[in-house]
């Protein structure tokens, strides 16, 4: 079952929706909760992180399905928590202020990475490790796996900070409500057509990698990055489409606080 392509795909489908439901259902918990339970998640969640590290390490000389399949789910543990301690407002950035009203071009761009700067480092950090330790590795999946998720983030947060018609805020959680005046709802910007253009040619290049593999392990790397840049494909499309992506989730969450913003500007997606 390892070794199938098909198995491979739908589970990167079902790590896609349960990882960012659990990621969403307890940023809202610790929201409706007592004292600071934003902390105490990251700080719960730290063996996660452990297990991403010695997974890596344990995998970088198993080429097999069963060493592709953990070097993968230890380059999602690595992400999942970072993206927790973000999402609970443990790591973000300086600048915890709404975007000033007026506040255009390169001084708007500046304010908005302030907000999300040591995030973003901490994943620039983790991949540049990443690349370091699987450098002439036999196995070196959890790099382009990590790889992979941090290009379709900066490619998603671009597109938001520009401008997509279709943006969803109900999932916002309290740490981060500063963030929602630095995205733009309206129409695409010009790097729309070419974020989205780039994401297919990525899934493209893995499905012809999978056509080519010659080892088991490799058919199912590659399945698994298809599969990942396709969902990273889908969610951008999702910032055009009046489709109501939030619904595959919604029902997981407590009942939304009056105060938080309807549909304004930030992006709910997992990847």
């Amino acid at each position: 079952m390892l070794e199938s392509p098909l198995f491979a795909a739908l589970s990167a489908l079902l790590l896609w929706w349960a990882s960012t439901g659990v990621l969403l259902w307890r940023v809202h918990v610790a929201d409706r909760g007592h004292g600071d339970q934003h902390t105490l998640s990251v700080i719960l969640g730290l063996p996660l992180f452990a297990a991403g590290v010695l997974g890596v390490n344990a995998t970088l000389g198993d080429p097999s399905a069963l060493g592709v399949w953990l070097a993968f789910l230890s380059a999602l543990a690595l992400w999942g928590w970072i993206e927790l301690a973000f999402l609970s407002g443990v790591i973000t950035g300086p600048n915890q202020a709404p975007c000033p009203p007026g506040l255009r071009g390169a001084r708007r761009f500046w304010s908005a990475f302030a907000t999300i700067a040591w995030h973003e480092l901490a994943l620039l950090a983790t991949l540049v490790t990443l690349g370091a330790a699987t450098w002439g590795a036999e196995n070196a999946f959890a790099f382009w796996t990590f790889a992979l998720l941090f290009g379709a983030r900066i490619s998603a947060k671009l597109n938001l900070f520009l401008g997509v018609p279709r943006i969803n805020t109900d999932f916002l959680p309290r740490p981060l409500a500063h963030l929602s005046g630095y995205f733009r709802q309206g129409p695409v910007s010009g790097f729309f057509p070419v974020s989205v253009t780039l994401l297919a040619l990525t899934t493209g290049c893995f499905i012809e990698r999978i056509v080519s593999a010659t080892t088991p392990g490799a058919t199912v790397g590659f399945t698994l990055l298809a599969a990942l840049s396709a969902l990273a494909l889908l969610e951008h499309w999702f910032m055009v489409w009046r489709v109501r992506d939030d619904k595959l989730w919604r029902w997981l969450l407590p009942d939304a606080q009056p105060t938080q913003p309807k549909r304004l500007q930030e992006d709910s997606h997992g990847l």
